[in-house]
């Protein structure tokens, strides 16, 4: 079993947070998206990371890493089986995916990816814009959400990891949630970044 993708990538940490609360090994090949590298792009001709190979079977996409990871070894179960929590379950990883990380990334974007990995000047007004105008009514629904420790339930899911991924990526830009206005959102971010799989993803090679 393999795993392409640098874990910079909140889609390849979410694998990764999978892989370790399953307790599965794999060997991780931190490339970046569009690498020349032949074996990864033939599990992922559109250049996307992470992607993946178990035993010759490719994919390129976390959604469907995850899904496949669970139904290969479905203990302990992160995509809840109640059909009102499996719905929500799949809300949140697509909320994750999209709506949120569209928006949470600029700061990283313009404060690491562009200074630190492209050697070019990032745009902190874009990065302030953002922070300003488009997280309040994220972070709002996200406060409204949290009623627990858990997002769905009463256990740790893909919802959880999915939304929670995107915020280490904020916090190597130095943009924390502001837990006087969002102290729901803020102090549930700081428990899932504490939970050792998280931990372990973090930790995770980058390059």
């Amino acid at each position: 079993m393999i795993l392409y993708g640098t874990s910079y990538s909140p889609f390849v940490r979410k694998i990764l947070v999978t892989l370790a609360e399953k307790n599965i090994t794999l060997e991780h090949v931190p490339v970046f998206f569009h690498a020349p590298d032949e074996a990864f792009q033939a599990c992922s001709p559109v250049g996307k990371i992470p992607a993946f190979e178990d035993d010759g079977f490719r994919l390129a996409d976390s959604s469907a890493i995850s899904a496949y990871i669970e139904a290969k070894y479905p203990s302990p179960v992160l995509w809840p089986q109640a059909p009102k929590d499996r719905a929500r379950a799949v809300w949140f990883d697509k909320f994750g995916d999209t709506e949120l990380f569209a928006v949470l990334i600029k700061p990283f974007a313009e404060r690491v990816v562009k200074p630190v990995l492209m050697g070019k000047p990032g745009d902190e007004a874009a990065a302030v814009k953002a922070v300003t105008d488009e997280f309040p009514k994220l972070y709002d629904y996200l406060e409204s959400q949290i009623d627990g420790p858990y997002l769905v339930g009463d256990a740790f899911s893909i919802a959880d990891i999915s939304v929670a991924t995107t915020f280490h990526n904020l916090r190597l830009a130095k943009e924390p949630v502001d837990a006087g206005r969002w102290p729901k959102l803020a102090a549930y971010i700081d428990a899932m970044l504490s939970r050792p799989s998280f931990v372990t993803a973090i930790a995770a090679r980058t390059k």
